[in-house]
């Protein structure tokens, strides 16, 4: 009806030419305040009265409320014929309702204009902050300041007013315009002592404008007012640092508003959230899922307190619940080997329990959650519940891989059903988990990596689209198509670091040591490795570094013909790949017998990215000392592989082409007791 209403400052109302309309006295102004503070919901007249006299209100208080909704009514729609009803104060059951559009009412439009200035670019939000700020005449219902039922509304427009001023600041610094930021920054800072988050702005543009002297006062006089002078706060002393050692700093970075906002949302949840409430486990889960991709301690922390949270999660009896903390944990996986695998099988058996419990009747998303975990947490064997069969046997079903198998399928097939991007990224990790079945899969794992990515990208998923990358790299790698795996590798790392991916540059960064022994050699590649070895070690990632040291030590071995000299790896520690090298350092060593009782026993090599490496390498010890069942099973395995590189689908180490590996082991079981025993790839 082209009435716009004002709460920023004194109460008011205009008409559609912007003339003021004349709302009388200031009790018809306190009943419109109060009004429109109830956005568009009904106040009881009892509601009003209290609300304008307390709680004893003179005689004829109704009666009065009912003269100041006729004047109003008068005064906002003065061309409304007699008799006919308001459409814009409206009566409705025991009390009123101003009903005004969020266009009509400036502070709903603040509101609404930074909403959009939060998620537009600098100098778009620059101007948009301004058209949010400029809306404020004065404080809030400026003439009501001591009303009672005003004060929660002021206080929180006030606060979103003064996170406007500071956000539009720091829009000014990420287009370079410092100086432009420095006279208003310093006025809020005066009139808002205690908002460390304006000094550290106010800090920021003056030495960015290049008065660092003036940045250095301006944290001196914020520590006296913050803390008595007592120590900066965490933020100051951040940005005192930066200015001290003459960094820049990111020209688009939020200049410690990140930080207050933290400290103040993780204390105002502190204060508000009950202990023990269940609201507290689902915020957890959230936690250790963003946690785990910050870097090595984060992952460490966050694979640390899973199992505790699942265990919380469990004890309360509700199944939901405990399925949806099991599910939560959608943190991209890539290694095929578990940092923890009891752990792991753990999580996987307690995600198979959940998924039980709800049945296939259950949620479908949280069932697709909860399987998506068994195929996760199943990598390798981690959840085996028997002994492996041996390496020499005939190949079996494995009730363990099968369920595993089946969860990926199950979980991949209900998110397609349900179209959800992000629970259709996390089923298709499982999948990749579980597409190791047999040697040769890596062009099968290029096509999962490729649509993984492509849907990542899609839908803006920025960890499942670096997650798809590596798998397409170290497919790709196993391939032998290196143009491919270098242009992931170079996609991975602008990703990683736009999104704050840092473990992704350790594959990365293996694949280029890989990239070189392929094209130039091992003697080139052996530095490259030597230095892997020692920054990779404090990455968090056991499950990967553990035993990496020997596998690289066998990349000479293996791309040549001859056993190891065992002397090489006296000082090393071959972690989970113990059981598939002791054969062949026995074997290099002169034990025979030794070697032979030791394959007769070793357990097929695991389902994972080194599974064609490790079958190459009981190859060449059971060809070394004429074990004609490992070596015959090992053939076997190989032949689907018979395209790719021994080991250099793992992105780290090759062993060499495969059909080399497979040629080795026809010649020793054409002629087992020739020379020697073996022949090896090139």
């Amino acid at each position: 009806m082209g009435v716009e209403f004002g709460l920023l400052g004194p109460v008011g109302a205009w008409d559609s030419e912007g003339a003021p309309l004349p709302l009388g006295a200031p009790r018809n102004r306190e009943v419109l305040g109060r009004l429109l503070i109830a956005r568009n919901r009904v106040v009881p007249v009892g509601r009003l009265v209290t609300d304008l006299w307390g709680d004893e209100p003179p005689a004829g208080a109704v009666g009065a409320v009912r003269t100041f909704v006729a004047a109003l009514r008068r005064a906002l729609e003065p061309g409304r014929p007699p008799r006919q009803p308001s459409r814009l104060l409206v009566t409705d059951g025991p009390g009123y309702v101003l009903r005004a559009g969020r266009e009509a009412v400036d502070a709903w439009r603040f509101e609404d204009t930074t909403a959009r200035a939060e998620k537009a670019p600098p100098h778009e939000a620059v101007a948009l902050w301004d058209e949010a700020l400029v809306r404020w005449r004065g404080p809030v219902l400026a003439d009501f300041p001591r009303a009672a039922w005003a004060a929660a509304e002021q206080a929180r427009l006030e606060a979103l007013r003064l996170d406007a001023v500071e956000r539009r600041a720091d829009a000014l610094l990420a287009t370079g315009a410092a100086r432009d930021a420095v006279a208003d920054l310093r006025a809020h800072v005066a009139a808002h002592p205690g908002r460390e988050d304006g000094w550290v702005l106010l800090a920021t543009a003056l030495d960015r404008s290049g008065r660092r002297g003036e940045a250095l006062e301006s944290l001196r006089q914020a520590r006296t007012a913050l803390t008595g002078g007592h120590g900066p706060g965490s933020a100051l002393a951040r940005v005192e640092a930066r200015i001290l050692s003459g960094a820049p700093g990111s020209v688009t970075e939020r200049a410690g508003v990140a930080d207050g906002v933290w400290d103040r949302a993780s204390a105002a949840w502190e204060r508000s959230v009950p202990a023990r409430s269940r609201a507290r486990l689902h915020a957890t889960a959230g936690l250790l899922r963003d946690l785990a991709v910050t870097g090595a301690g984060g992952l460490e922390e966050a694979r640390e307190h899973r199992r505790d949270l699942v265990a919380a999660a469990e004890a309360t009896g509700d199944d939901e619940l405990t399925a949806r903390i099991i599910g939560a944990y959608d943190v991209p996986a890539l290694w095929t080997r578990a940092d923890d695998p009891e752990d792991a099988g753990e999580l996987s058996r307690a995600a198979a329990r959940a998924a039980a419990r709800l049945g296939p009747e259950g949620p479908p998303t949280l069932r697709a959650r909860l399987l998506s975990v068994v195929a996760v947490e199943s990598r390798g064997d981690a959840a085996a519940d028997a002994p492996l069969p041996r390496a020499a046997d005939s190949p079996t079903a494995e009730p363990w891989r099968l369920r595993a198998e089946r969860a990926a399928e199950e979980a991949v097939r209900i998110a397609r059903g349900l179209a959800d991007p992000a629970l259709l990224a996390f089923a298709l990790n499982g999948a990749f988990m579980q597409s190791f079945g047999s040697c040769g899969s890596a062009a099968r794992r290029a096509e999962l990596g490729g649509e993984l990515a492509r849907l990542a990208a899609a839908h803006q998923l920025s960890g499942h689209e670096v997650l798809g990358r590596l798998i397409r790299l170290q497919a790709c790698a196993g391939l032998g198509d290196l143009d491919a795996a270098d242009a992931e590798a170079a996609e991975i790392d602008r990703l990683a670091h736009r999104n704050e991916r840092p473990l992704a540059v350790v594959f990365t960064s293996w694949y280029q040591a890989l990239r070189i022994c392929e094209t130039h050699g091992w003697a080139a590649a052996r530095p490259r490795y030597e230095r892997l070895l020692g920054t990779t070690a404090n990455h968090g990632m056991p499950g990967l570094t553990g035993g990496l040291a020997a596998l690289v030590a066998l990349v000479p071995v293996m791309r040549g013909e001859a056993l190891p000299d065992p002397g090489d790896f006296s000082g090393l520690d071959t972690g989970p790949y113990r059981p598939w090298l002791a054969p062949l350092l026995l074997a290099a060593s002169g034990a025979t017998e030794q070697a032979r009782r030791a394959l007769a026993v070793v357990p097929r090599p695991p389902h994972d990215l080194l599974q064609e490496a490790l079958w190459c390498v009981l190859a060449r010890a059971a060809a070394a000392v004429g074990h004609v069942p490992v070596l015959r099973r090992a053939r076997d395995a190989l032949a689907a592989a018979g395209g790719e590189a021994a080991g250099a689908g793992s992105g780290l180490v090759s062993f060499g082409p495969v059909a080399d590996h497979i040629r080795a082991a026809d010649s020793a079981l054409r002629n087992p007791g020739g020379p020697g025993g073996h022949v090896g790839a090139r």
